[in-house]
């Protein structure tokens, strides 16, 4: 719906004339514009603000390319543009034709025949897309204009070419979720088969008139898209099983474009020959009435009375706005066993954790955990990810409102906690669980001038219970959030602490420091200074730690985002030495770390392997096998094993890196590279779509596949099971 212009909207953009606003958001406006010669085009702007960002200013660059790439034939051709000047802006066509969304609003779902014109055509733009080698990555309905002649797709904000991460933060889901495919809503790199599924989606959607994983809260749709069946009721018989193909989870099974067109389409007619009544009656309705708009604008608002003074509005702190937010994640799962977790199923098949798309004609694939847990977010948000902890006979994870530990071999729920733990806070060595704990009277008062002693202490397994604090520290401020413990083994606990004013986030004047101490007697044994965080920075010190004989091996993160393995001497905390991991992000290695007496074990793309006792790279991937890409490794019984892209589980002699052996069977092409392998007595377990895959470790070969939500997984060795944590589930599989 067109409104005016306000007071302050530029009164050219080049030879054009804003006559009216189109729409506006966070990044931009569009207006509807008129050359002196009459000419009507739309206007696509980004705000000023917005436009000081050098990257916000190539995507919008990048957009305008890639609407040029499509062309006037399927999209709106662009007329000029000036992505340099203070308020950048693209003008285009004006597309005489309702979005999608709206013509379905208009017309209820469409016929077959229009929903076979309507893909065909559209294969047709995303084809020319693809062969210049960029991905459209938010296809949706209202981003599609229904003309007489066919479909335009519009809107290339998050476009690019593939293989192009330069303005793409690694890990990031962008697209819209209703319409996003599962690749794209786990972080990876979206191809060519991404817009392919959102086009089936698309296309669900002109069917039936509703999104195929339904629609909610983003989270709730994501966990749907990538785990759920889509909805294909509605959708006419002959189509079923056509877009149950493009909808399917692993992308390599996909149609392409050219595929699909033919499948859908065989070319003859018009396409508006193919349009019900109302659809062209609309296309006729716009194109009168875009004649029929006059220039509006707004006056300017009226100043305010000087003398008054505002009151500026109280902002809740960072820590308290994530007490409210664990306290909602486990209002959503407050079910069942008290507050932390719900709905425990030793069934095959679970209900879906929250309302969705159901009586799906696709055939429906079952879970077949030994037992599972729905559980909500930690309470301190995702970021770093929470990891399930084997302490003793449990599994021990920081879940809605706190600690949870669970019977491993059961999944049976022992006990709850309701205090708030924040995950990075908490560790154990296997029979010991170890925690931070706030400080009495600390609660609301984060900011008390000098702070808070920093409290640790143990938990009892039996109760879940924090015991009396083994050690309080004065030298640090307990209450703010960034501390971390990093991990305990024998009998000494390993943390990173700040001294200072508290605040949502690092503060350059917080003086930081790495220290152990002692559990038996709480004595601090050493402490050693770390660098300071610049302002404003949440990313923590440490991504992971573990204790290897008389070294303390780490990985820490920089202020620039950079990874560095740190290996200190666990007597004195002096620095035995340090390297940077080049081209290792940091997200991929927050882990449980691969070491054995002799090497640190770092994966991630290249596979390289580190002398403890120095540092010198061993062994190198690229050396042996040059170009390859590896996820994060596993050691065990003397073997290295680590996933390779594009083929599976490999396995590596530890001393030198010589290749022992490859998965066999092909079943190893999509193996995911996120997570580390899991290796049994037997059989090693590797992650595959939405699959944990068992690989018998005497023939090479997979033997069984577990339907599962998981994307961190953890051996159990006292309950001989494989837990998997991921997707708000919690689940058991063998191990074998």
């Amino acid at each position: 719906m067109p409104t005016p212009l306000t007071h302050d909207d530029p009164h050219a953009f080049g030879p054009y004339r804003p006559v009216v606003r189109l729409g506006s958001g966070g990044m931009g406006t569009v207006y509807l514009a008129r050359s002196r010669g009459g000419r009507t085009v739309a206007v696509k702007t980004m705000h000023a603000g917005i436009a000081s960002d050098p990257a916000a200013r190539s995507r919008f660059r990048l957009e305008a390319d890639a609407a040029r790439v499509i062309g006037g034939q399927h999209g709106a051709g662009v007329v000029d543009a000036d992505t340099r000047a203070a308020t950048p802006w693209i003008a285009t066509e004006y597309v005489l034709g309702p979005p999608l969304d709206e013509a379905v609003r208009t017309a209820g779902p469409l016929p077959e025949t229009t929903v076979r014109a309507l893909g065909a055509a559209l294969c047709g733009a995303l084809g020319r897309l693809h062969g210049s080698e960029v991905v459209h990555r938010d296809l949706k309905p209202s981003n599609i204009l229904v003309t007489a002649y066919g479909p335009k797709v519009i809107d290339f904000g998050i476009a690019r070419a593939v293989g192009d991460d330069r303005l793409t933060s690694v890990g990031a889901a962008v697209g819209t979720p209703a319409f996003m495919s599962p690749e794209q809503a786990s972080g990876e790199d979206p191809t060519w088969p991404s817009d392919v599924f959102a086009l089936a989606g698309v296309l669900v959607f002109a069917a039936t008139g509703r999104a195929p994983f339904g629609q909610g809260q983003p989270a709730d749709l994501l966990y749907r898209v990538r785990y759920g069946e889509p909805d294909l009721n509605g959708v006419p018989d002959a189509l079923v099983p056509l877009l149950g193909r493009c909808l399917d989870k692993n992308p390599f099974r996909r149609p392409s474009t050219s595929e699909l067109a033919a499948e859908l389409h065989d070319g003859n007619g018009e396409f508006a020959e193919h349009l019900p009544d109302p659809v062209l009656q609309e296309i006729a309705r716009r194109a009168t009435e875009v004649w029929q708009i006059t220039p509006q604008r707004l006056a300017a608002p009226r100043q305010p009375d000087p003398e008054a003074k505002a009151v500026p509005a109280a902002r809740p702190a960072r820590r308290r706005l994530l007490l409210a937010g664990g306290g909602l994640a486990v209002g959503a799962a407050a079910v069942g066993a008290g507050a932390w977790a719900w709905n425990r199923r030793t069934a095959p098949e679970p209900e879906p954790p929250a309302p969705g798309p159901s009586n799906s004609r696709l055939p429906k694939k079952k879970l077949d955990s030994l037992w599972q847990l729905q559980v909500a977010d930690p309470p301190y948000g995702t970021v770093p990810p929470a990891q399930p902890l084997a302490v003793g006979n449990l599994v021990s994870v920081v879940a809605g409102k706190g600690l949870g530990g669970i019977d491993a071999a059961s999944g049976t729920v022992r006990w709850t906690s309701d205090r708030m733990e924040i995950h990075w806070q908490v560790a154990t060595d296997g029979d010991r669980l170890v925690r931070m704990v706030a400080p009495p009277g600390s609660d609301g008062n984060a900011g008390k001038p000098g702070g808070f002693p920093l409290l640790l202490a143990s938990v009892d397994l039996d109760s879940g219970k924090a015991t009396d604090p083994f050690a309080r520290l004065t030298d640090f401020n307990g209450v703010i959030t960034q501390n971390q413990v990093l991990c305990t083994a024998d009998g000494v606990v390993y943390a990173a602490a700040g001294a200072g004013k508290y605040d949502d986030y690092f503060l350059a004047s917080q003086s930081w420091s790495v220290f152990a101490v002692d559990i038996g007697t709480g004595r601090k044994l050493w402490t050693k200074p770390l660098p300071p965080r610049p302002d404003r920075t949440d990313r923590l010190h440490f991504l992971a730690a573990h204790v290897v004989g008389d070294s303390l091996v780490a990985l820490q993160e920089t202020d620039d985002g950079k990874v560095r393995a740190v290996v200190r001497d666990t007597r004195t905390g002096s620095v035995r030495w340090e390297r940077p991991l080049d081209g290792v992000v940091p997200r991929r290695v927050q882990l449980p770390m691969a070491t054995d007496a002799q090497h640190l074990y770092v994966g991630t793309g290249r596979l390289q392997a580190l002398r403890l006792s120095d540092g010198t790279r061993v062994w190198d991937s690229q050396v042996r096998r040059p170009g390859r890409t590896y996820g994060p490794p596993t050691v065990k019984g003397g073997v290295v094993y680590a996933v390779e892209k594009g083929l599976g589980l490999v396995a590596f002699e530890p001393g030198d890196g010589r290749p022992l052996w490859e998965e066999r069977g092909g079943g190893g092409a999509d193996a995911d590279l996120s997570a580390s392998p899991v290796i049994g007595t037997d059989h090693a377990y590797s992650r595959r779509a939405s699959a944990l895959w068992a690989v018998d470790l005497a023939t090479r070969t997979p033997t069984a596949s577990y339907r599962t939500t998981g994307d961190r997984f953890l051996a159990q060795e006292k309950a001989r099971v494989t837990l998997a944590l991921g997707g708000r589930f919690l689940a058991a599989f063998p191990l074998k």
